[in-house]
């Protein structure tokens, strides 16, 4: 173990990591081959918002689609401008009605919630489990009600939620399931891809995800319908549903939420890579985990049995009561020494303005306010106290998929937590929740 004194950096000494890690990037010599043979070609973009033979893109889309498909052992995949448009499409393609409550996490990006408004219908937040971060099957079941229409479910950081629990809750009140997999492509759970086992689910191609295309996300589902819908959703629905024969018209209002062909030309290379780049995350999150194991009150992230995590964030809590110091106290010492892309305060989407104000659509507190909400919606702080707990007290995360994570980079960040430690708690080897092999 590298060892650069026990002064630590914020109180005078020296940094253990001086120069920044180097930034994650999975672009390669590939990407830019099919990237200039797509300009050549002269088509960036083969989409028509009518009936006809481009109603469904160009031939990098379509192959694009086609190898998602094969990829995650689905019957159907759709490619889109970005993750929170294809969250947005998943909501209207299962059938929402306007009213109609989604039961959510609070822990995730804004997006998952805001694509329920977008329909007009009602998130309904449910607590998480401190094992995964993922949705507790138990809340979420305590928060049905008579209008619950769907769940959605966020493989938050890189791991599952409990598909199968979640699953028997949605059969027994008849419920659809959306998977928010944004941070999980590659993620397994019991033998199949996290986002394949509800109605519908899919993965964000955004810069700092596993494989990226810039902005993008995949859709899958096996539903014929629910494919057919979500592709016309994605490409000006109600100018098509005519010539096309659809005689079902709800939530046909279209969008332009179309990728384009480099975006495609990128997506099918870097999804060959899909397999060796969560595998070298996988890597340095084990190295990460057996240097910080020692490490007293630090719990680290948890894999649960028949699962696997692919680390978009390594996910820890802090026993701030055990340890007698501010979570916040040790995040600005682990600063200093120059650990990059920490946070404390992931989210809690719930106590955002929009949410405690239920102001969305115009100034007169609609949907909540209108005929539509069948029942007073409570949003208040204490409504999901895991969540809430993490965010003020205990959470501390690293985002892995900024940087490149090499073994030297792995050694000075455990050098880095262990120096903050050695001055502030002292070492004693606790029984730990079991880590499970990735």
């Amino acid at each position: 173990m590298i060892n650069l004194g026990n002064k630590l950096a914020i109180l005078g000494g020296p940094k253990t990591i001086e120069k920044p890690f180097k930034k994650y990037n999975s672009l390669g010599k590939e990407e830019v081959t099919e990237v200039t043979k797509v300009i050549e070609s002269g088509i960036l973009s083969q989409y028509l918002g009518v009936w006809g033979d481009d109603f469904y893109g160009g031939p990098k889309v379509q192959q694009f689609e086609r190898d998602c498909e094969k990829y995650f052992g689905v019957k159907h995949a759709v490619t889109v401008n970005s993750w929170t448009s294809g969250l947005v499409a998943a909501v209207g393609a299962i059938g929402i009605e306007p009213g109609d409550e989604i039961i959510v996490s609070p822990w995730t990006m804004c997006a998952s919630a805001t694509a329920i408004l977008h329909w007009n219908a009602i998130p309904v937040f449910a607590d998480i489990e401190l094992d995964t971060f993922c949705l507790d099957p138990k809340s979420v079941e305590d928060n049905i009600s008579p209008y619950t229409k769907a769940i959605m479910v966020i493989d938050i950081g890189g791991h599952s939620a409990d598909m199968d629990a979640l699953k028997e809750i949605a059969d027994k009140y008849k419920l659809k399931i959306i998977s928010d997999s944004a941070q999980a492509p590659g993620a397994i759970y019991k033998g199949q891809f996290a986002g394949t086992m509800a109605d519908v689910g899919g993965y964000s191609l955004n810069y700092h995800k596993h494989i990226h295309t810039g902005e993008g996300g995949i859709l899958v589902t096996n539903s014929d319908n629910v494919a057919d819908r979500l592709r016309l959703i994605r490409n000006h629905a109600e100018a098509v549903v005519d010539d096309k024969g659809v005689t079902d018209l709800s939530n046909m209002i279209g969008h332009n939420f179309r990728l384009g062909e480099i975006e495609c030309a990128i997506g099918i290379e870097q999804l060959k890579k899909l397999k060796n780049l969560v595998e070298t995350r996988q890597y340095a999150a084990k190295r990460l985990t057996e240097g910080l194991q020692e490490l007293r009150g630090l719990r680290l992230p948890i894999v649960k049995k028949n699962c696997t995590h692919v680390y978009y964030m390594y996910k820890m809590i802090i026993d701030v009561d055990l340890l007698g110091i501010s979570r916040d106290k040790i995040y600005d010492a682990l600063k200093a020494e120059g650990v990059e892309s920490l946070g404390t305060k992931f989210a809690n989407i719930h106590l955002l303005p929009l949410y405690q104000n239920k102001i969305a659509y115009g100034n007169n507190g609609f949907p909540w306010s209108s005929e539509i909400c069948k029942r007073e919606i409570d949003y208040s702080k204490g409504i999901c106290p895991n969540a809430e707990q993490l965010h003020d007290k205990s959470y501390l995360g690293f985002q892995m998929c900024v940087h490149e994570m090499t073994n030297h980079e792995v050694d000075l960040m455990i050098e880095a937590f262990h120096k903050v430690w050695r001055n502030s708690v002292s070492y004693t080897h606790l029984t730990l929740p079991t880590i499970y092999s990735v």
